[in-house]
C-alpha cells in the first residue's frame, strides 16, 4: 500500500489561481479525500434569449464555457479528470455535476479512465428558470455523478447521517433543493458574481454524505468558493483552484468572513451502529450490570419474561437460547434482542432496554 502524504504537504484552506490541469500536477499523489467538480457545461448557446416581456435573460455566455466543439471539450474533460484521479486517495470519492449538455460525455470519459460510478444524483430544482420560448420542457434538474477510483475501494458514506438529515428516512437519489436566489446569490455592483453559483445546501449534503471532519476537500473549478465555504462550516480542510482572478478574490473574501467551524461534538455525524465495537450480552454479567437469575421482560409493558443464566443464555418456558433466539421464539421474525428485552432499574423501578447497558459499556 502506498504511503499517504501528510496534509502539511498540501496548500490547505487556500484558493490557488491557475488552470486546474496544471495546478493538480503539482499536488502530491493520493492526497485528497473528496473532489467536487463543477466544470464548464459547454452549453453551446447561440444568440440572445428574451422573456415574453422582451427583457433579456442573463444567460451563461462566459468565456470559460466556450469550446470549439465536442472533441475539444472531451479532451479538456479527459485531462482534468485524469489529473483529479492522480491526487484522489484510493478510498476517496469524486463528485461531478452537469446538465444534459455535458454530463453524459463526462460520465463516459470518467468510466474510460477507470472510475466506478456509485450513484447518479438528480438535483431537482424547486424554483427553476422557465423555458421562455415554450419549445421544450422546463429544464428543472441537474445530475451529479458520484464515483470512486476503483470498484473494490472502501469509501466514506455516512448513511446514518443522511438518514438523520432526512427526518429518519433513507436518503433518496432525488434531491429537491432551490437554486441560489436573493441574499444567497453573491453580487458585484448589483450583478451576479458568478453565472452558475451552486447553493450551499447542495454542497452541504455532498460533504456530509461522503467526508468526515478533517478530511481534505478539493474543488478544481472553485468559482466563488461555495464548496470551500461549506467545507469550513463542517470542519473539513479544503483546496480551491480557480483560473479567474476576480472569482479568486471573491471566494477569498467570502470564506474569510465566515465564522470558525463549530467544536467536534457538533460536527460528529450519526454513527453507523454496525461499525461500533461488538459487545457480547455476557459482558453485562461480567461487569455486574446484570446478574444470573435476574428477570428480563419482553417489551417495556410486556407480561412475558425470561431468566438470565450464568452463561448469558436466557431461559423461557423450558427453552434456552441467546437474547435473539428467545426473542424470535416469542415473536417469530427478525428480532434484535438488545431492543426487545428490558430490565428493571433498581433505582427507579422502571423498565429500560438492555441496550442502555450495552451503550454504557461502550462509552466506558
Amino acid at each position: 500500500m502506498s504511503e499517504q502524504p501528510p496534509s502539511s504537504a498540501l496548500p490547505l484552506n487556500q484558493v490557488i489561481l491557475g488552470d486546474c490541469r496544471q495546478v493538480l500536477a503539482t499536488l502530491p499523489k493520493n492526497s485528497v479525500d473528496l473532489i467536487f467538480a463543477d466544470p464548464p457545461y459547454n452549453l453551446q448557446l447561440r444568440g440572445e434569449l428574451h422573456r415574453p416581456d422582451l427583457s433579456r435573460v442573463d444567460r451563461v455566455d462566459d468565456e470559460w464555457d466556450q469550446f470549439e466543439g465536442f472533441d475539444t471539450y472531451d479532451q479538456f474533460t479527459e485531462e482534468w479528470l485524469s489529473a483529479c484521479r492522480r491526487v484522489l486517495k484510493p478510498g476517496g470519492t469524486l463528485w461531478v455535476i452537469g446538465t444534459y449538455h455535458n454530463i453524459y460525455r463526462v460520465g463516459g470519459i470518467l468510466q474510460n479512465l477507470g472510475f466506478w460510478i456509485l450513484n447518479d444524483i438528480v438535483w431537482v430544482k424547486t424554483n427553476p428558470m422557465p423555458n421562455f420560448r415554450g419549445v421544450r420542457f422546463t429544464n428543472a434538474h441537474e445530475t451529479l455523478i458520484w464515483a470512486v477510483k476503483d470498484r473494490r475501494a472502501k469509501y466514506t458514506f455516512n448513511y446514518h447521517a443522511m438518514k438523520s438529515l432526512n427526518d429518519g428516512l433513507q436518503m433518496r437519489s432525488d434531491w429537491h433543493l432551490p437554486i441560489c436566489t436573493g441574499r444567497k446569490r453573491l453580487r458585484v455592483n448589483g450583478e451576479k458574481a458568478h453565472s452558475t453559483q451552486k447553493p450551499e445546501s447542495l454542497l452541504y449534503r455532498v460533504l456530509l454524505a461522503a467526508s468526515n471532519p478533517g478530511d481534505v476537500i478539493l474543488d478544481p473549478f472553485f468559482g466563488t468558493g461555495t464548496s470551500g465555504a461549506v467545507a469550513q462550516q463542517l470542519g473539513r480542510q479544503w483546496i480551491g483552484i480557480e483560473r479567474d482572478p476576480q472569482y479568486v478574490e471573491i471566494a477569498r473574501q467570502r470564506i474569510a468572513s465566515l465564522p470558525a467551524a463549530p467544536d467536534e461534538t457538533a460536527l460528529r455525524a450519526t454513527p453507523n451502529p454496525r461499525r461500533q465495537p461488538r459487545i457480547a450480552f455476557g459482558t453485562l454479567l461480567e461487569a455486574g450490570l446484570l446478574r444470573p437469575g435476574q428477570t428480563l421482560y419482553f417489551g417495556a409493558e410486556g407480561s412475558r419474561s425470561a431468566q438470565i443464566s450464568a452463561d448469558a443464555s436466557l431461559e423461557y418456558n423450558g427453552q434456552r437460547g441467546s437474547i435473539h433466539q428467545i426473542a424470535r421464539a416469542i415473536q417469530p421474525g427478525p428480532r434484535n434482542g438488545w431492543l426487545c428485552w428490558f430490565y428493571e432499574d433498581p433505582h427507579t423501578g422502571q423498565r429500560r432496554p438492555i441496550d442502555h447497558l450495552r451503550q454504557f459499556i461502550r462509552n466506558a
